[in-house]
């Protein structure tokens, strides 16, 4: 069984990978630690390193917890630290 996941990327994270958006098949069990290190290895380094500082919502709703399961037919949004004024 699988747990299709639909992701979003935005500023730095959508430069790394070169999409806005893609989707992700992942195991029935799988977390958002499990998605990240997916789309890692999935994107290569690039990704990789812009991962470690991105903020993460599942369904419009913060991330504070990598080890949030993922519901099938969730939405991810991978947020890269914004600067601004």
């Amino acid at each position: 069984m699988t747990t299709t996941v639909r992701v979003r990327y935005f500023a730095g994270a959508r430069g790394a990978v070169g999409l806005s958006e893609e989707t992700v098949s992942m195991p029935a069990e799988a977390t958002v630690r499990d998605l990240v290190a997916e789309l890692g290895g999935k994107h290569g380094e690039k990704l990789t390193r812009v991962l470690t500082a991105c903020s993460f919502l599942l369904d419009g709703i913060a991330v504070r917890d990598l080890s949030t399961a993922l519901p099938n037919g969730a939405g991810v949004d991978v947020l890269p630290p914004f600067a601004g004024g």
